[in-house]
């Protein structure tokens, strides 16, 4: 079947994710500078995790680029992305509201991995999809990048409960891992048109 419906449905739920996020954002009582500090944890999460969902939305167009249709085991898989990604506004909301303690911070880890663990899934089904030779399949490689990525999340999930400064900081450095859209599927998109 033609991606051009996944795509846009997926497409409008993140816009609706990003709308959610942005309404946890409550206005201060009070005029002043000094009446935003408080509102501070709240931010920091939400510019990550807004980051982090523009990351997806960002590499999950990549990705789809890179092929040319969709069967139903990859709407189930997407479906399945999707979930994660819409709980990605309350494990906000909630590290934010309790000033980054640890069970916030530990769920946040949680969750990432889960939208790393459902992308990854729907990486493969679609390679599956394509084919060994196709141009995803190539572009993607081993992975090591998603590979490593999840085992950031495991470690950062334990030391949450240690110090969860230290998990904030590796969640930054997975977000800074792949803020620069996956090139991978650039590259061989762009060979393979000079071709």
């Amino acid at each position: 079947m033609n991606k051009g419906r996944l795509e846009a449905f997926s497409d409008g739920v993140i816009a609706i994710i990003i709308t959610i996020m942005v309404l946890e954002l409550k206005t201060p009582h009070g005029g002043t500078p000094a009446d935003l500090k408080p509102l501070i944890p709240v931010a920091l999460s939400y510019i990550l995790s807004f980051v982090y969902v523009g990351i997806y939305w960002n590499n999950h167009h990549h990705m789809l680029h890179a092929v040319r249709q969709v069967r139903g085991s990859v709407l189930w898989a997407n479906l399945h992305l999707l979930f994660w990604l819409s709980v990605i506004p309350f494990v906000t909301s909630w590290m934010g509201e309790n000033h980054f303690s640890k069970w916030p911070v530990a769920l946040y880890g949680v969750i990432l991995l889960m939208n790393g663990a459902a992308y990854s899934i729907l990486a493969l089904l679609l390679v599956k999809q394509a084919g060994p030779q196709s141009t995803l399949a190539i572009a993607i490689g081993k992975d090591w990048k998603g590979k490593l990525s999840v085992i950031i999340y495991l470690v950062s999930v334990a030391v949450a409960f240690i110090e969860p400064a230290i998990s904030l900081v590796l969640y930054t450095l997975v977000a800074l891992m792949w803020i620069i859209p996956d090139r991978r599927i650039e590259r061989v998109l762009l060979e393979k048109e000079d071709n």
